[in-house]
């Protein structure tokens, strides 16, 4: 990470939000910032934070900080890449589309056994530059995925955190239950 990174006008604005009071206040003022910085075109990445790769979304670090341990990722997302359905390990996390549109799908945990899983769908939302959105556990489940067939998504994930796992939830043969494993994360080049 590089100085430049650490000096991006992004940074000082989410430096004093995660000092407030609360998760709520704190998702909130992040949120604004993201829209508000995207919105006026002012959020700029370097040229290989753009690049896509054929097989898989990328994740690239952007800024991790030092004093109050958040993370800003960038992801950049190939036509029609997506996640699978997932947790974000308790952590939270603003999510904001810097380019091209986003699909989110959100759930909601009702019941575990054993690792089995049910979900009750939640709803879906396209999400356009300038849009942002908050999870805060227990509310954290969703799949998020680039619905365009020829243009790169770009969005930025803001965690409480460094999020190097989470949980993913791979369907079984039977109908509405999912089978929960945990997936190590890590960033690309």
């Amino acid at each position: 990470m590089s100085t430049a990174v650490a000096e991006h006008p992004l940074i000082p604005r989410l430096r004093e939000a995660v000092q407030l009071d609360g998760l709520e206040a704190i998702t909130e003022r992040v949120k604004d910032e993201l829209a508000t910085m995207i919105a006026a075109g002012e959020l700029h990445f370097g040229e290989h934070f753009h690049r896509a790769r054929p097989d898989h979304y990328c994740r690239r670090l952007f800024y991790r900080d030092p004093t109050f341990g958040f993370t800003a990722v960038v992801m950049t997302w190939g036509p029609g890449q997506r996640t699978p359905l997932h947790d974000h390990a308790g952590i939270w996390c603003v999510e904001g589309v810097v380019e091209g549109e986003m699909e989110v799908v959100r759930y909601e945990l009702r019941e575990e056994d054993e690792g089995v899983c049910r979900f009750l769908y939640q709803g879906s939302v396209r999400a356009l530059p300038g849009s942002a959105g908050a999870l805060i556990p227990p509310f954290e489940y969703h799949v998020l995925g680039n619905p365009d067939s020829e243009r790169v998504g770009v969005t930025l994930h803001v965690y409480g955190g460094e999020m190097d796992h989470c949980c993913t939830f791979e369907p079984m043969a039977e109908r509405g239950a999912y089978r929960r494993c945990t997936k190590s994360l890590r960033y690309d080049e």
